[in-house]
């Protein structure tokens, strides 16, 4: 039987996940133990909290408001907990933690280390940024941020967030080359690509429904994300970009986002280790930092 704790924190993730598999996969557990976990809770409190049948999920009012008094409880808690062990370990943290990540997160992960390094100024960091896959095991790598899938059981790996893709262009580029209304109108528009490093082919556009398209001849190819965002930003072409990188200028009018329709589902951003022990604490503290800052909805959505 879980204990009550635990049993809250599970009901929580099921509670902001869209469906009990997402929030098993943030927490890194069976969908079966979070059905588990909420049938517990609803004996022991009495009440339903989800709308359930074989396809989805949909919290009732009474788990609405338990979740909402569950989360400022466990928080406290956490809170409580983080302050001892601070404490207790900011002597010990220290050394050099080797990070692997691609591109597309960097203006997160600096600023993240950056306030972690103000509690243990004791870390020093070596940072890899690339789009390729990274063997951390291989490279000697502490911790890893990936885009995508994760099937390798050789890691501890945490689901954090999600990443969504949007097919954008500037105003300026529309006004001179019309709004594609399909992916084969897009074929006639000018569009950039970015190389895959693993094959040296450019990626592919990721569409709905699990689709693919390969730009035929692009405007622009190139082998860093961020020179095909400049190249979209100049208007040279409609692009596939990522939302860590798109959001900002979609806010704030540069770009446009086109094709909604065709978007695909969005990728999940994970944060990954080894699976060897022990753990250095140096290793432990970035890692469980790096979850708990990429994992706050409210943070995270502030800095795009």
């Amino acid at each position: 039987m879980l204990n009550r704790l635990e049993m809250l924190r599970i009901f929580c993730a099921a509670a902001e996940a869209r469906n009990f598999k997402e929030a098993a996969q943030r927490l890194g557990v069976s969908p079966q133990a979070v059905t588990r976990a909420v049938k517990e809770l609803e004996s022991q409190v009495g009440e339903l909290l989800f709308h359930r049948n074989t396809r989805q999920s949909h919290i009732t009012t009474f788990g609405e408001a338990l979740a909402a008094q569950a989360k400022s409880g466990i928080q406290g808690i956490d809170e409580i907990f983080r302050a001892g062990r601070a404490k207790q370990n900011q002597q010990e943290v220290e050394g050099v933690v080797r990070i692997t990540a691609p591109e597309a997160v960097q203006w997160f992960l600096v600023p993240f280390l950056a306030q972690l390094n103000i509690q243990y100024p004791a870390l020093r960091f070596d940072l890899r940024f690339s789009n390729q896959a990274t063997n951390v095991i291989d490279e000697q790598i502490d911790v890893g941020i990936r885009i995508g899938f994760m099937r390798d059981s050789r890691y501890v790996a945490r689901t954090v967030a999600d990443a969504p893709f949007f097919i954008v262009g500037t105003p300026e580029l529309i006004a001179r080359v019309g709004v594609p209304a399909s992916a084969q109108e897009l074929a006639d528009k000018p569009v950039t690509a970015a190389i895959d490093p693993n094959t040296g082919k450019p990626w592919p556009w990721f569409l709905a429904g699990d689709e693919q398209w390969h730009p035929r001849s692009p405007a622009v190819v190139t082998n860093d994300t961020r020179a095909e965002l400049n190249a979209v930003l100049q208007g040279m072409g409609f692009g596939q970009i990522i939302g860590f990188h798109a959001i900002p200028y979609l806010r704030n009018g540069e770009l446009v986002s086109v094709l909604d329709e065709l978007s695909p589902a969005p990728w999940t951003v994970n944060i990954y280790r080894p699976q060897r022990g022990p753990v250095a604490a140096r290793v432990r503290v970035v890692f469980d930092w790096l979850v708990e800052q990429f994992g706050n909805p409210e943070y995270f959505a502030s800095c795009l």
